[in-house]
């Protein structure tokens, strides 16, 4: 494929923060942006050259996205399908493509998937009658997480479960939906690696991220991660070779539980950017949305250098108020950079901005970012 040059138009499917961050870093580059999304005046539509305000897979919509664009590309995995074939079926380069989704927005298939790609994920078993979850009970064992295959997000569609009567609870909730049972797994940290790989083959990886979680959502994000080196690397190995395994044009995540014994897990992949790769906005020389960018388009990779050490903090809706106070406190502070996603509404446990704060080692940065985040409150 030629490359996709500056000027040209980029399709972004979803209106949310990462297409927001896309189309500022596509901006910078000289590409015009145009984005489908349900909900009006959404934060990506907010700077791109336009909106197209449509369901996903509205087909007026999807042809028009078309006719205007380039190559197209989409900030989550779980767009309908059938969006992506229309896309597909017009000639129209979608990246990534349908083939590649049908895996990942399955946690049946996706880990199937991995195994099969010699990077072992956590325990696991497809749950098709109430039947199997006293045999996936007795064969994986107890406590487990019992996870929708298709969708949710954040702790979303996930049960956690440590008795049979629970697991049948959780059956009976989930009203019909296909289920995978997990085994929870003891785990020292969670790590996650994004990386990117292009239309000609490139790849590359960026610094492992360490991930702090509260309350099944992401809190932090340090890197380089505290862990040993031979430790990174096996997690910076383990995601390229999913990457290639996939055949994928864009960029990528892979989440991994490390244990006790050092050993990795694969928890979840994720074929987009990533809220613990936020960090490469200020940290490296070449985000991960100026990535995405580079490697729809076919373009070169940029550098994936960990320029400082960096942690990077969410800033959460509480539901107590919608005005952020505290900011000109925060942007006081020289090592710390503020990215605010243009949302209405702060509900509770709605992603709203994050800041990422720079030091020269991570407990430097560590320490820094505990006291400035008691600076902001929602009112």
């Amino acid at each position: 494929m030629a490359a996709i040059l500056p000027g040209s138009t980029i399709g972004m499917l979803g209106g949310g923060q990462l297409g927001r961050m896309f189309a500022l870093a596509a901006r910078n580059l000289g590409y015009r942006i145009i984005t489908l999304e349900p909900e009006p005046d959404s934060p990506c539509g907010q700077v791109a050259d336009a909106q197209i305000t449509a369901p996903y897979d509205d087909s007026a919509g999807l042809r028009h996205l078309a006719e205007m664009c380039d190559v197209i590309t989409l900030e989550f995995e779980n767009v309908p399908s059938a969006a992506i074939k229309t896309l597909e079926s017009l000639k129209k380069p979608v990246h990534p493509g349908s083939g590649l989704l049908k895996i990942t927005q399955n946690r049946f298939l996706e880990k199937s998937f991995s195994l099969d790609a010699g990077v072992v994920p956590t325990a696991f078993a497809k749950l098709r009658a109430k039947e199997d979850l006293e045999t996936s009970a007795r064969e994986i064992g107890l406590p487990a997480v019992i996870k929708t295959t298709m969708g949710g997000y954040d702790g979303k569609g996930q049960w956690v479960v440590s008795s049979l009567e629970e697991a049948q609870k959780a059956w009976d909730e989930a009203h019909g939906q296909e289920l995978i049972w997990e085994k929870k797994v003891d785990f020292v940290k969670e790590l996650s690696v994004v990386c990117a790989r292009n239309s000609v083959g490139e790849v590359k990886a960026y610094p492992v991220s360490e991930n702090i979680h509260r309350r099944n959502v992401l809190d932090l994000s340090i890197v380089p991660a505290r862990i040993p080196e031979e430790q990174a690397r096996a997690a910076r190995e383990a995601a390229l070779r999913l990457a290639e395994a996939l055949g994928l044009v864009g960029v990528f995540c892979v989440e991994f539980f490390l244990l006790a014994n050092g050993d990795l897990l694969l928890n979840e992949m994720a074929p987009r950017p990533h809220n613990s790769g936020h960090y490469t906005l200020d940290a490296c020389m070449c985000s991960q949305f100026e990535q995405q960018l580079r490697a729809v388009c076919g373009l070169p990779l940029g550098s994936v250098e960990l320029l400082r050490s960096a942690v990077m903090v969410n800033i959460m809706g509480e539901g107590t108020g919608d005005r952020l106070t505290g900011t000109e406190s925060l942007l006081a502070d020289p090592a710390v950079s503020l990215h605010l996603y243009g949302k209405k509404g702060a509900k509770p446990g709605r992603k709203m901005g994050h800041f990422t704060v720079l030091g020269s080692d991570v407990d430097e940065a560590l320490g820094k970012a505990h006291k400035l985040r008691q600076l902001l409150t929602w009112s």
